[in-house]
Protein backbone atom coordinates (compact mmCIF):
# COMPACT_ATOMS: atom_id res chain seq x y z
CA UNK A 1 0.00 0.00 0.00
CA UNK A 2 1.49 3.32 -1.10
CA UNK A 3 0.45 6.12 1.20
CA UNK A 4 1.66 9.67 1.65
CA UNK A 5 2.69 11.11 4.99
CA UNK A 6 -0.40 13.30 4.85
CA UNK A 7 -2.68 10.28 4.47
CA UNK A 8 -1.08 8.53 7.43
CA UNK A 9 -1.08 11.67 9.56
CA UNK A 10 -4.82 12.03 8.98
CA UNK A 11 -5.50 8.70 10.72
CA UNK A 12 -3.16 9.31 13.66
CA UNK A 13 -4.49 9.96 17.15
CA UNK A 14 -1.49 11.77 18.62
CA UNK A 15 -1.60 10.66 22.23
CA UNK A 16 -0.34 11.80 25.61
CA UNK A 17 -1.74 9.75 28.48
CA UNK A 18 1.25 9.37 30.79
CA UNK A 19 0.27 10.34 34.33
CA UNK A 20 3.05 12.92 34.66
CA UNK A 21 1.92 14.89 31.59
CA UNK A 22 1.35 18.59 32.24
CA UNK A 23 -0.88 21.10 30.49
CA UNK A 24 2.23 22.48 28.84
CA UNK A 25 2.98 19.00 27.46
CA UNK A 26 -0.56 18.81 26.09
CA UNK A 27 -0.27 22.26 24.51
CA UNK A 28 2.93 21.17 22.75
CA UNK A 29 1.25 17.98 21.54
CA UNK A 30 -1.65 19.95 20.09
CA UNK A 31 0.67 22.37 18.31
CA UNK A 32 2.66 19.48 16.85
CA UNK A 33 -0.48 17.59 15.81
CA UNK A 34 -1.81 20.69 14.11
CA UNK A 35 1.46 21.16 12.22
CA UNK A 36 1.68 17.50 11.19
CA UNK A 37 -1.96 17.27 10.14
CA UNK A 38 -2.93 14.58 12.66
CA UNK A 39 -6.60 13.67 12.70
CA UNK A 40 -6.99 13.71 16.48
CA UNK A 41 -5.27 14.25 19.79
CA UNK A 42 -5.98 11.95 22.73
CA UNK A 43 -5.50 13.30 26.24
CA UNK A 44 -6.42 12.35 29.79
CA UNK A 45 -9.91 13.43 30.92
CA UNK A 46 -8.49 15.80 33.54
CA UNK A 47 -6.94 17.88 30.76
CA UNK A 48 -10.33 18.82 29.35
CA UNK A 49 -11.53 21.25 28.19
CA UNK A 50 -8.83 22.14 25.66
CA UNK A 51 -9.49 25.80 25.13
CA UNK A 52 -6.77 26.22 22.49
CA UNK A 53 -8.35 23.74 20.06
CA UNK A 54 -11.11 25.18 17.95
CA UNK A 55 -12.18 25.19 14.34
CA UNK A 56 -12.40 22.66 11.53
CA UNK A 57 -8.66 22.77 10.79
CA UNK A 58 -7.73 21.55 14.26
CA UNK A 59 -7.49 17.88 15.26
CA UNK A 60 -10.45 16.21 16.91
CA UNK A 61 -10.33 15.89 20.69
CA UNK A 62 -10.34 12.36 22.06
CA UNK A 63 -10.07 11.11 25.62
CA UNK A 64 -10.27 7.86 27.58
CA UNK A 65 -12.66 6.24 30.03
CA UNK A 66 -12.04 3.39 32.45
CA UNK A 67 -8.36 3.88 31.69
CA UNK A 68 -6.05 2.04 31.85
CA UNK A 69 -7.27 -0.99 33.84
CA UNK A 70 -10.88 -1.27 32.69
CA UNK A 71 -11.80 -2.34 36.23
CA UNK A 72 -14.35 0.38 36.78
CA UNK A 73 -18.08 -0.02 37.24
CA UNK A 74 -19.96 0.42 33.98
CA UNK A 75 -21.81 3.46 35.30
CA UNK A 76 -18.52 5.09 36.25
CA UNK A 77 -17.19 4.54 32.73
CA UNK A 78 -20.40 5.90 31.25
CA UNK A 79 -20.41 8.96 33.49
CA UNK A 80 -16.75 9.64 32.77
CA UNK A 81 -17.42 9.38 29.05
CA UNK A 82 -20.46 11.65 29.14
CA UNK A 83 -18.70 14.27 31.26
CA UNK A 84 -15.73 14.25 28.87
CA UNK A 85 -18.07 14.92 25.94
CA UNK A 86 -19.63 17.79 27.88
CA UNK A 87 -16.10 19.14 28.28
CA UNK A 88 -15.46 19.09 24.55
CA UNK A 89 -14.36 15.55 23.64
CA UNK A 90 -15.63 14.32 20.27
CA UNK A 91 -14.26 10.80 20.75
CA UNK A 92 -13.99 8.43 23.72
CA UNK A 93 -11.72 5.39 23.97
CA UNK A 94 -13.14 3.12 26.67
CA UNK A 95 -11.34 0.12 28.19
CA UNK A 96 -13.40 -3.05 28.55
CA UNK A 97 -13.38 -5.20 31.65
CA UNK A 98 -10.37 -7.22 30.54
CA UNK A 99 -11.26 -10.22 32.70
CA UNK A 100 -14.67 -10.41 31.05
CA UNK A 101 -13.02 -10.22 27.63
CA UNK A 102 -10.54 -12.98 28.51
CA UNK A 103 -13.40 -15.17 29.70
CA UNK A 104 -15.40 -14.48 26.55
CA UNK A 105 -18.29 -13.31 28.72
CA UNK A 106 -20.50 -11.75 26.07
CA UNK A 107 -23.25 -10.77 28.51
CA UNK A 108 -20.89 -8.85 30.79
CA UNK A 109 -19.22 -7.10 27.86
CA UNK A 110 -22.56 -6.30 26.23
CA UNK A 111 -23.98 -4.87 29.45
CA UNK A 112 -21.12 -2.49 30.16
CA UNK A 113 -20.58 -1.36 26.59
CA UNK A 114 -24.27 -0.71 26.03
CA UNK A 115 -24.23 1.45 29.17
CA UNK A 116 -21.35 3.52 27.78
CA UNK A 117 -22.80 3.73 24.27
CA UNK A 118 -26.12 4.98 25.64
CA UNK A 119 -24.28 7.64 27.63
CA UNK A 120 -22.41 8.89 24.55
CA UNK A 121 -24.53 8.15 21.48
CA UNK A 122 -23.41 9.07 17.99
CA UNK A 123 -22.16 11.41 16.64
CA UNK A 124 -19.69 10.85 19.49
CA UNK A 125 -17.10 8.37 18.25
CA UNK A 126 -16.76 5.41 20.63
CA UNK A 127 -13.62 3.29 20.42
CA UNK A 128 -13.44 0.13 22.52
CA UNK A 129 -10.03 -0.91 23.87
CA UNK A 130 -9.83 -4.71 24.09
CA UNK A 131 -6.24 -5.23 25.36
CA UNK A 132 -5.74 -7.71 22.56
CA UNK A 133 -2.37 -8.93 23.90
CA UNK A 134 -4.22 -10.56 26.81
CA UNK A 135 -6.78 -12.37 24.65
CA UNK A 136 -6.87 -15.64 22.77
CA UNK A 137 -8.03 -15.44 19.17
CA UNK A 138 -11.44 -16.80 20.15
CA UNK A 139 -11.85 -14.25 22.95
CA UNK A 140 -10.70 -11.43 20.68
CA UNK A 141 -13.21 -12.38 18.00
CA UNK A 142 -15.97 -12.62 20.62
CA UNK A 143 -15.16 -9.15 21.91
CA UNK A 144 -15.23 -7.72 18.38
CA UNK A 145 -18.66 -9.25 17.78
CA UNK A 146 -19.94 -7.61 20.97
CA UNK A 147 -18.58 -4.26 19.79
CA UNK A 148 -20.51 -4.68 16.55
CA UNK A 149 -23.69 -5.47 18.47
CA UNK A 150 -23.49 -2.39 20.71
CA UNK A 151 -22.77 0.02 17.87
CA UNK A 152 -19.14 0.88 18.60
CA UNK A 153 -17.35 2.98 16.01
CA UNK A 154 -13.91 1.40 16.44
CA UNK A 155 -12.33 -1.64 18.00
CA UNK A 156 -8.91 -0.84 19.44
CA UNK A 157 -6.04 -3.11 20.34
CA UNK A 158 -4.47 -1.72 23.48
CA UNK A 159 -4.02 0.95 26.13
CA UNK A 160 -0.25 0.80 25.75
CA UNK A 161 0.01 0.39 29.51
CA UNK A 162 -0.62 -3.36 29.97
CA UNK A 163 2.46 -5.51 30.66
CA UNK A 164 1.20 -8.11 28.15
CA UNK A 165 2.07 -5.72 25.33
CA UNK A 166 0.51 -3.48 22.74
CA UNK A 167 -0.64 -3.78 19.16
CA UNK A 168 0.44 -6.63 16.92
CA UNK A 169 -0.13 -7.23 13.24
CA UNK A 170 -1.76 -10.54 14.11
CA UNK A 171 -4.29 -8.95 16.45
CA UNK A 172 -5.17 -6.22 13.96
CA UNK A 173 -5.62 -8.85 11.25
CA UNK A 174 -7.96 -10.89 13.46
CA UNK A 175 -10.04 -7.87 14.42
CA UNK A 176 -10.30 -6.73 10.80
CA UNK A 177 -11.21 -10.24 9.69
CA UNK A 178 -14.04 -10.50 12.22
CA UNK A 179 -15.43 -7.16 11.08
CA UNK A 180 -15.08 -8.23 7.46
CA UNK A 181 -17.05 -11.41 8.13
CA UNK A 182 -19.90 -9.27 9.44
CA UNK A 183 -19.63 -6.86 6.47
CA UNK A 184 -18.74 -4.12 8.95
CA UNK A 185 -15.11 -3.33 8.18
CA UNK A 186 -14.57 0.29 7.17
CA UNK A 187 -11.98 0.73 4.40
CA UNK A 188 -8.91 2.80 5.16
CA UNK A 189 -9.77 5.56 2.75
CA UNK A 190 -13.31 6.13 4.08
CA UNK A 191 -13.95 9.41 5.91
CA UNK A 192 -15.57 9.56 9.34
CA UNK A 193 -18.93 10.89 8.23
CA UNK A 194 -19.14 8.38 5.40
CA UNK A 195 -18.15 5.53 7.75
CA UNK A 196 -20.78 6.49 10.29
CA UNK A 197 -23.47 6.85 7.63
CA UNK A 198 -22.64 3.37 6.33
CA UNK A 199 -22.71 1.85 9.83
CA UNK A 200 -19.16 0.53 9.45
CA UNK A 201 -16.49 0.04 12.11
CA UNK A 202 -12.79 0.87 12.03
CA UNK A 203 -9.80 -0.76 13.67
CA UNK A 204 -7.46 1.32 15.81
CA UNK A 205 -3.97 -0.05 16.42
CA UNK A 206 -2.33 1.42 19.50
CA UNK A 207 0.59 0.54 21.72
CA UNK A 208 4.21 0.30 20.61
CA UNK A 209 3.94 1.86 17.13
CA UNK A 210 7.10 3.94 16.90
CA UNK A 211 8.21 4.10 13.25
CA UNK A 212 6.88 4.31 9.69
CA UNK A 213 7.33 0.61 8.94
CA UNK A 214 5.36 -0.43 12.02
CA UNK A 215 2.60 2.03 11.14
CA UNK A 216 2.39 0.74 7.57
CA UNK A 217 2.31 -2.87 8.79
CA UNK A 218 -0.70 -2.08 10.98
CA UNK A 219 -2.51 -0.30 8.14
CA UNK A 220 -1.84 -3.16 5.74
CA UNK A 221 -3.25 -5.57 8.36
CA UNK A 222 -6.49 -3.58 8.48
CA UNK A 223 -5.97 -0.65 10.84
CA UNK A 224 -7.82 2.53 9.94
CA UNK A 225 -6.60 4.57 12.94
CA UNK A 226 -3.25 4.63 14.74
CA UNK A 227 -2.80 5.65 18.37
CA UNK A 228 0.77 6.87 18.80
CA UNK A 229 2.84 8.95 21.18
CA UNK A 230 5.60 9.67 18.67
CA UNK A 231 3.79 11.07 15.64
CA UNK A 232 6.65 13.29 14.51
CA UNK A 233 9.16 10.44 14.57
CA UNK A 234 6.83 8.17 12.63
CA UNK A 235 6.07 10.76 9.96
CA UNK A 236 9.74 11.77 9.67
Amino acid sequence: MELTKQQVAAVIDSTILKPEATREDVARLIAEARELGCGAVCVSPSMLPLTDVDGESDPLIATVAGFPSGKHAALIKATEARFAVEQGAAEVDVVVDVAAAIAGDENALMSELMTVREAVPQPVTLKVILESATLSEESLRTAVRVCIAVGADYVKTSTGFHPAGGATVEAVSIMADELRKANKLAPFEMGEQERRAAGLIGVKASGGIRDWDAAMAMIEAGATRLGVSAAAAILA
